[in-house]
């Protein structure tokens, strides 16, 4: 395996190490990863130098649209919330704001009845988008409930992937309070 090393990012000319890795074994395939800081791009060892290049400026512009997917701008959640109202909630749930917001503590967002606003912790970025969407759609259907009664419930039933992103929200809390510790961990 041969490794070599771009200074920049060639998709979009930001300082990034880019590590490229050559394979004998890789016939086909090209893949590409992060890995804190660094890039990692997989070519086959029989590309040439143009195709190594080609192939890292196509695999840095996927991983970076993949990101921006998972990563969207207040505009865009705030577009994406729209699109479910009217899907699930027949445009009835209409929001005056959604943003990110990095002090939702526990939380996975939240909203104000009062102003309709709604925020969204940022650690929900980076999660799959339909985890994003029921975060989103479980915010907009507390402006039609503020509880967490049947009614609230029976507005979610619509979404397919209730059940499944709740699983995931659990799964990701549950890896969060580890992280953390737990009173067990602590010796008397």
């Amino acid at each position: 395996m041969t490794f070599f090393r771009y200074g920049r990012s060639v998709a979009h000319d930001a300082p990034t190490s880019v590590e490229v890795r050559r394979s004998r074994r890789r016939t086909a395939t090209v893949s590409a990863y992060r890995d804190g800081e660094r890039t990692i791009v997989a070519i086959p060892a029989r590309f040439s130098r143009a195709q190594e290049q080609e192939w890292v400026a196509k695999m840095l512009a996927r991983l970076a649209d993949k990101e921006r997917r998972r990563r969207p701008s207040d505009a865009e959640l705030m577009a994406r919330a729209r699109e479910l109202s009217a899907k699930y909630l027949d445009g009835r749930a209409r929001p005056t704001s959604v943003r990110w917001s990095a002090n939702q503590g526990r939380r996975w967002g939240s909203c104000t009845l009062v102003d309709g606003s709604i925020r969204i912790s940022t650690r929900v970025q980076g999660m799959p988008a339909w985890v994003l969407d029921y975060v989103l759609l479980h915010e907009l259907a507390h402006l039609l409930h503020a509880g967490h009664g049947p009614e609230f419930w029976s507005l979610l039933d619509a979404f397919p992937r209730t059940e499944r992103a709740k699983g995931f929200l659990e799964g990701a809390a549950f890896v969060q309070d580890e992280s953390l510790g737990t009173p067990d961990d602590v010796d008397p």
